[in-house]
């Protein structure tokens, strides 16, 4: 499974920011296949949900993960792996090496500059860590492209995205911008909206694969499994 853990940048000076997240969390999720335990306050200014492991989990996480990096005001951990199961009400509540890893994740977040903010920990086994780490590499560059974007290069971008993928879509992001079909292609080379939209499909295709490679439960009756013992020491890679 997928689990992402979510804390707030500089809240001492900002405020505490978690509610109005949660409302935009519960929007951004809404009628979404692929998430599990929906987001909720967990510690302090820190929210939580868990996704399923399987390709609607991903483009969910990544989707969630790319419109928080916009924001700039939130550091991003996701973490791949088992999860006990039954999965409790409340994400709080659950346990798994996916859990012990989105923490680990988020802790190297925090570190990194606002709009690239965002860290990836999976399974170790089998090239699952440099898995994680290609997928991180290319959520930070996204998220690097995005926050060099314009507003002028975000307007194009935002209503491009909410047309059907069809031929005549710029003509009709033109008419609603009321401005030149010419003026919308210079405002989306300067974006890099296309390039960015050539990558997110591969990002989303490499975390479901990891997702699959994670598994979904943990076996031990007391959820004492070998990946635990490794999370809790801090054995995974920093």
């Amino acid at each position: 499974m997928i689990v992402l853990t979510v804390d707030q940048r500089g809240s001492t000076r900002a405020g505490d920011n978690v509610p109005d997240l949660l409302l935009r969390l519960e929007s951004w999720t809404r009628g979404r296949a692929g998430l599990n335990l929906a987001f909720e306050r967990t510690v302090g200014d820190e929210v939580q949900g868990v996704l399923d492991g399987t390709a609607d989990g991903a483009e969910l996480a990544v989707d969630l993960t790319l419109d928080l990096l916009r924001d700039q005001g939130w550091s991003v951990g996701i973490g791949v792996g088992s999860v006990e199961l039954p999965l409790p009400k409340v994400s709080r509540d659950a346990r798994g090496p996916a859990f012990y890893r989105a923490r680990d994740a988020v802790e190297r977040a925090k570190s990194r500059a606002k709009g690239v903010s965002v860290a990836v920990e999976g399974p170790g086994g089998a090239g699952g860590s440099s898995r994680a780490r290609e997928i991180e590499s290319l959520l930070r560059l996204l998220g690097a492209i995005r926050a060099r974007r314009t507003p002028q290069g975000w307007e194009a971008a935002d209503t491009l995205a909410s047309l059907a993928d069809r031929p005549g879509r710029q003509k009709i992001a033109a008419q609603a911008l009321g401005i030149s079909e010419q003026a919308v292609s210079q405002r989306v080379r300067a974006a890099l909206w296309q390039e960015e939209e050539g990558v997110r499909p591969v990002v989303v295709r490499l975390l479901a694969e990891l997702a699959e490679q994670g598994g979904a439960t943990s076996s031990a009756p007391d959820g004492a499994t070998e990946d635990d013992v490794h999370d809790e020491r801090g054995d995974l890679e920093p």
